[in-house]
């Protein structure tokens, strides 16, 4: 997907600073014990589905367009699992920004899941005892979904 229009018009006026963006992060479990991935285009790495919240967008509502647009598949939240503010990084273009991510446990409620924008080389769902290789963030979120707690995860101090 091309980088949002709002981004674009925000790079405009500030060209290459650092720019803070709310980020979208969803763990989708269906009732066979599987979680939906993609295979993203830029790094070849299999990963949570993610995204970024549009301006004016609820969380939850962006995570559904965000997982329909990736995945093809129409999710429901069903809880907020953490709120984390990732370190700033920088893209090969020179542009700066840095995510305060929103991650929810999701459910799906229909759709065959397939590659459905320019994202993603490879969508599927894996089972929980067969994952592929994943980021350390990504099993932590993962392992947050499957905890019975409920409580969303936030950091208290700067550590």
């Amino acid at each position: 997907m091309p980088t949002p229009k709002f981004i674009l018009d925000l790079r405009e006026k500030i060209g290459h600073d650092l720019l803070w963006l709310t980020g979208l992060t969803g763990v989708v479990l269906d009732d066979q014990d599987q979680v939906l991935l993609v295979r993203r285009a830029d790094t070849g790495n299999w990963a949570l589905i993610g995204g970024i919240l549009e301006p004016g967008e609820q969380p939850a509502v962006g995570l559904v367009r965000e997982i329909f647009e990736e995945t093809a598949v129409e999710a429901a939240v069903e809880r907020l699992l953490s709120v984390e503010s990732f370190p700033p990084a920088s893209y090969p273009n020179g542009d700066r920004v840095q995510f305060l991510d929103l991650c929810f446990r999701c459910r799906p409620l229909r759709g065959e899941a397939r590659v459905n924008d320019d994202e993603s080389v490879d969508v599927r769902w894996w089972p929980l005892d067969g994952l592929p290789p994943l980021r350390d963030t990504d099993l932590m979120l993962l392992q947050r979904a499957l905890s019975p707690d409920g409580q969303p995860l936030y950091l208290t101090s700067e550590d």
